[in-house]
C-alpha cells in the first residue's frame, strides 16, 4: 500500500495507474558484478531473463513469488531504473538443484511504457534486493523521463532483438514502427545469435509484418514448429532470437510472389538442411 501523505509520487501510484495489483508483483534491485550481470548490455538483453530466473532455494522471493516481477538496475546512490518485467509461470521442478531453484519466467507488457524510463529510489538497505509489491509501493518515484519517439530506420535496416519486439509492439516510442510494419508485406528472417541457426518466414495477406511478428512477441515461438521444440527444452531461449528483413512486397503483392520470395531465401541461406525451417 502507498503509506506516504506527503503528496509524493511513489511507486504504487504507478501501480495504480497500470491496473497492478501489489500482491502480484515482487521488484527486483540488480547490480552489476562480476560474476552476475556484468555489463548495460547484460541487463539489458537476453542475460536478464536467465540470471532472473535462478535463484536460491531460501532467499527473499520465498516458496512461492508472485506472478509479476518488476526488474530495476541500480544507477548512483540508491537508484534503480526500470529495465522490464516478467511474468512468473511457476518453478520448474525437473530443473532444481540442491542450492537453487529456477522459474519459468517470460516477458511482460507490464510497465512496458517507462523501461529505461522510470527511475525510484531504494531503500537504506541495497542488501535487501527484493520487495513485496506492498512494501515497494511507498518507494519514491525519482524520475519519469519523457518517452522519446524512436524513428523507424527504414526496413533494409531493422534489426531487433526478442526483447526489443516486445517494446516495439507495446510502447508508444515505436508507433511509426507499428505503422510501417502494418503496411507491407514480406519475408524476415530470425538468426539464433546463440546457436547462429537461421529461420526464414514470410508475413503476407492482411496479418502483414505487424501482425506475424506480434506472435513471436507474444509467444516467443510463433508456432512455428522448430522454435516451439526449442522454446519447449529451453524456456528462456526465444530470447536469444533475432529479427530482420529480407524482403519487403507491396500490399497488393499476389501470394504467389511472397511464397515464391520465401522458396528462394531458404534455398539461398539452406535453412532447411541447416537451419530451423521444417518446409
Amino acid at each position: 500500500m502507498i503509506t506516504d501523505l506527503s503528496g509524493e509520487l511513489r511507486l504504487g501510484h504507478i501501480f495504480l495507474a497500470s491496473g497492478l495489483n501489489p500482491d502480484d508483483v515482487v521488484v527486483l534491485r540488480h547490480t552489476l558484478t562480476p560474476d552476475g550481470l556484468t555489463t548495460q548490455a547484460d541487463a539489458n538483453g537476453p542475460t536478464l531473463l536467465s540470471y532472473t530466473r535462478e535463484q536460491g532455494h531460501r532467499n527473499k522471493l520465498g516458496k512461492n513469488p508472485p506472478r509479476i516481477w518488476l526488474n530495476f538496475l541500480a544507477t548512483t546512490g540508491r537508484r534503480a531504473r526500470f529495465l522490464r518485467a516478467f511474468e512468473n509461470h511457476g518453478e520448474v521442478a525437473e530443473e532444481r538443484t540442491e542450492t537453487l531453484r529456477y522459474f519459468d519466467l517470460r516477458p511482460s507488457p507490464a510497465l512496458i511504457s517507462l523501461s529505461q524510463r522510470l527511475v525510484i529510489e531504494w531503500t537504506a538497505d541495497p542488501v535487501n534486493w527484493a520487495k513485496p509489491g506492498n512494501s515497494a509501493s511507498s518507494l519514491p518515484i525519482i524520475e519519469v523521463a519523457d518517452p522519446q519517439t524512436k524513428p523507424f530506420p527504414g526496413y533494409d535496416a531493422l534489426l531487433v532483438s526478442s526483447m526489443e519486439l516486445q517494446a516495439i509492439m507495446e510502447d508508444d516510442r515505436y508507433s511509426q514502427w507499428r505503422t510501417a510494419l502494418s503496411t507491407v508485406q514480406g519475408i524476415y528472417l530470425i538468426a539464433d545469435v546463440k546457436s547462429g541457426q537461421l529461420y526464414v518466414g514470410k508475413a503476407d495477406g492482411a496479418e502483414r509484418f505487424l501482425g506475424r511478428w506480434s506472435a513471436y512477441a507474444r509467444t516467443g515461438h510463433g508456432g512455428n514448429v522448430a522454435l516451439r521444440e526449442i522454446a519447449a527444452m529451453d524456456l528462456s531461449h526465444p530470447q536469444h532470437f533475432q529479427f530482420s528483413i529480407l524482403q519487403v512486397f507491396s500490399p497488393s503483392a499476389p501470394s504467389a510472389q511472397v511464397d515464391a520470395g520465401e522458396a528462394h531465401y531458404k534455398k539461398a541461406l539452406l535453412t532447411r538442411q541447416f537451419g530451423y525451417n521444417r518446409n
